[in-house]
């Protein structure tokens, strides 16, 4: 045993270098009985971190619906774990690596996609897809510019030599993201193993086995600093962003399943956040038992560590695995054949500890649970209602605005919009089709689709289903305008959307997985913010039967702006997965010829309360953001999926961001063709509304003129008289009309095409931000 101390050997600075209070330091001397030595102290630090123990939000996350009849794994492990049926299970998580991309944008969005894949295939699946959530300040600024660049570059780099299709995600530019980008990357695999490889260690006695890559001095620390504010010191800190190694990666994929597969692992934990203090501390209290490391045995890259940046280090393409006593000269053979290290470095033990030996000497020596279980929790005191400051962002009239002079110019101002416009630049440079499993290409529909063809369990053991007939249908979403502006509601509507855009391919949806990015949470108005998002995912996810099956929180996103610290704007992204039958019958956003017919169904009221209208042409962001009709928005759901099931829908896309004329345009875009429409508003909204207000519970279909009769009927019938015929999808022309006025949008489909795509490639081209979009 290390003996204690009198009086503590750390300084308030060096609490404070290890982003622990001084109330948590007491914490620590009272579980353990005496004062941390250095090592100790900064095994706590990574592990009392925000970014693995979740202090500030666990409470909140509590209320998540977590359970349901297709779940097998939900939060606690690497990945959560879902039956699609006929033997299929789908492991898949979303996890964010902000903070490291706002110091080495290339590095730190690439390990991002290390660290998610890593998750997956621990749990014995084979990643089959990629998507990410991104958000940047807006691209005028040249630091924005290089950290969008550096950022897509590097998740099609580690993507793209894994081998590991990237089908899908979004991307958002916001000034309250500058210096602060937000890069979430979410993975999705299918089980190639007849059990899920948990975390827990087990067997008294059972070898503990390093495997993967060398260990070295990159990413110190990255787990505390992940949890705290950015600063311009600690943006310089480099040695907290971690390295990669995308080849390795591929190697340790397959090595992995391999050895899975062999049955001689007991159990499996990638070695992120928090390297071998994470791994084997969480290992050994999930078991309920101790591991006994040697660090000697630890194969490095560089001379002189020391044991605090072994325990600290976050080097990247490394597992613990505990191995079946006898079996790990197999498991070390099978791991060289694939160019990799793998040696016992530890046992597991009776007493439930982490025991760290360098020299001959034990150097650390803490209970697992400390590092873990009894890790502290703040359950701070929630507002009572919202700020003043966002009541009265809220209660913004909107009647008072000059509508537009020309309806035309202010659609191509919206497309031209980054949020709105062309994610072709981000997505061209990712191999979104390597695997040939890709049924639905990014741009071409709401949600990707990816084949699930069938797995080998063992000799001559496979699944029943039909090759390349089903499908899992994957998106990620949230618009952190609306989250702002109503927390609640906002993160209601990002499930909404989330499981809106997976009906839209024809995919049933089924779970989710969420990356909660806010600001501090030690700042009532941001906790306030957290916690409401908190109940807001959970009352929707209920309300369309999709449980939470894991995630990632990333909280303190604030950095320094105009001389003050400012948060970003809440952003509770959510990534869902849906099933689809058969990939034969998914349905993408264009239309596909002129004369088929054009249906809006559903739609909440439309509102310019946090639209991208209300942002791009008065430069404000207030108001409330739409309604959320529930049993609308499923029942419009249900019905767009039937269509698609029953062959009758040729096309159907959401509306989202830029309202019913932005969506119409888009499947023009998508579709190459035009549209001649008469919009009806009953209601009798201002014509700005109608046309570019947004609003939930809204698909644009089209329809084949042989099925007018039977769809009509069926409309009237499911969803009474929410629906409304548009127009005719036409050649080549856009003539979108709002009925009883003289108002209208005409332009040739080609204008609306050439503004949207050239967006995002002008502003990377360093044009001056003087220049008027196209007209």
């Amino acid at each position: 045993m290390i003996a204690p101390t009198e009086s503590s050997p750390f300084s308030p600075a060096d609490l404070a270098r290890h982003r622990l209070s001084a109330q948590e330091y007491r914490r620590i001397t009272d579980l353990i009985g005496r004062h941390p030595n250095l090592n100790e102290l900064g095994m706590f630090s990574v592990m009392w971190s925000e970014h693995c123990c979740y202090k500030n939000s666990r409470a909140l996350l509590k209320g998540f619906p977590t359970t349901g009849p297709r779940v097998l794994v939900g939060p606690g492990e690497n990945a959560g774990v879902i039956d699609v049926g006929d033997g299929l299970r789908v492991a898949f998580k979303v996890e964010s690596h902000n903070h490291p991309s706002a110091v080495e944008p290339f590095q730190g969005a690439a390990t991002g996609v290390g660290g998610i894949l890593r998750d997956i295939f621990t749990m014995g699946a084979r990643p089959i897809a990629v998507l990410n959530s991104l958000r940047f300040g807006p691209l005028e600024d040249a630091r924005n510019r290089a950290l969008f660049n550096g950022v897509v570059q590097g998740i099609g780099h580690y993507g793209n030599c894994t081998g590991i299709p990237t089908v899908g995600g979004e991307v958002y530019f916001d000034e309250t993201y500058s210096g602060n980008p937000l890069v979430n990357a979410m993975a999705i695999g299918v089980l190639e193993t007849p059990e899920i490889v948990r975390s827990g260690a087990a067997g008294i006695g059972n070898p503990v086995l390093y495997v993967g890559s060398t260990t070295g001095r990159d990413g110190m620390g990255g787990a505390s600093f992940a949890s705290a504010e950015l600063s311009e010191e600690s943006q310089k800190d480099r040695p907290a962003v971690q390295v990669g190694d995308p080849f390795t990666e591929k190697s340790l994929i397959e090595a992995c399943l391999e050895a899975f597969r062999t049955g001689a692992v007991v159990a499996a934990q990638d070695m992120g956040a928090a390297g071998l203090t994470c791994s084997s501390s969480e290992m050994a209290a999930k078991g309920g038992v101790g591991i006994d490391l040697d660090l000697d045995r630890v194969p490095v890259r560089e001379t002189g560590m020391v044991p605090y940046e072994f325990l600290l280090s976050e080097s990247q393409e490394r597992m613990l695995f505990v191995a079946h006593k006898g079996r790990e000269g197999e498991l070390i053979a099978l791991f060289e054949r694939w160019g990799l290290h793998a040696v016992v470095v530890g046992e597991v033990v009776a007493d439930p500890i982490v025991r760290i030996r360098h020299r001959g000497e034990v150097v650390a020596e803490l209970p697992a649970g400390a590092l873990t279980d009894d890790a502290p929790l703040y359950e701070r005191e929630v507002l009572s209602e919202p700020p003043l400051w966002l009541r009265e962002l809220q209660a913004f009239d909107g009647s008072t605005l000059p509508l537009p002079a020309d309806y035309t110019a202010a659609l191509l101002q919206l497309l031209d919009s980054p949020n709105i416009a062309s994610k072709r630049w981000v997505y061209r440079q990712y191999d979104h089709q390597v695997q040939n499993n890709t049924a639905i290409v990014p741009g071409a529909a709401d949600a990707a689709v990816i084949r699930v063809r069938p797995q080998t369990f063992g000799v001559g053991e496979v699944t029943a289903v039909p090759a390349g007939e089903r499908g899992i249908a994957a998106t990620i979403d949230c618009n952190s305008r609306y989250v702002w502006l109503d927390p609640y509601r906002g993160a209601m509507l990002a499930v909404a959307e989330a499981a809106r855009n997976l009906s839209c391919v024809g995919a049933e949806p089924l779970a989710v997985t969420d990356n909660l990015n806010f600001g501090s949470p030690e700042k009532p108005d941001n906790y306030w913010q957290l916690a409401m998002a908190c109940r807001g995912i959970a009352d929707a996810c209920r309300a369309f039967k999709t449980p939470v099956t894991g995630g990632n929180v990333s909280l303190y996103n604030e950095t320094t702006r105009d001389g003050s610290v400012q948060a970003i704007y809440p952003t509770p992204t959510i990534g869902m997965v849906g099933l689809v039958e058969d990939v034969r019958r998914v349905c993408s956003q264009g239309f596909k010829a002129a004369g088929d017919l054009v249906y809006l169904l559903g739609g909440g009221p439309p509102t310019l309360g946090g639209s991208e209208y209300l942002y791009r042409a008065h430069g404000l962001v207030a108001g409330s953001p739409p309604l959320l009709p529930l049993a609308l928005e499923c029942q419009v759901q249900s019905v767009c999926r039937a269509g698609i099931e029953r062959g009758l829908f040729k096309s159907a896309h959401d509306l989202s961001e830029g309202g019913l004329a932005v969506a119409l345009a888009e499947c023009c875009i998508a579709g190459n063709l035009g549209l001649e429409a008469t919009i009806l508003d009953a209601a009798g909204h201002r014509p700005d509304v109608v046309l570019f207000g947004e609003r939930a519970a809204a698909i644009v279909v089209s329809v084949d003129p042989a099925h007018r009769t039977a769809c009509e009927e069926w409309f009237a019938a499911a969803l009474g008289s929410h629906w409304q015929f548009l127009g005719t999808v036409a050649a080549a022309d856009f003539a979108v009309a709002l009925q009883g006025t003289n108002i209208a949008i005409q332009t040739p489909s080609s204008q609306l095409q050439t503004t949207w795509e050239q967006a995002i490639p002008r502003r990377m081209a360093y044009t001056p931000v003087t220049e008027a979009p196209p007209q």
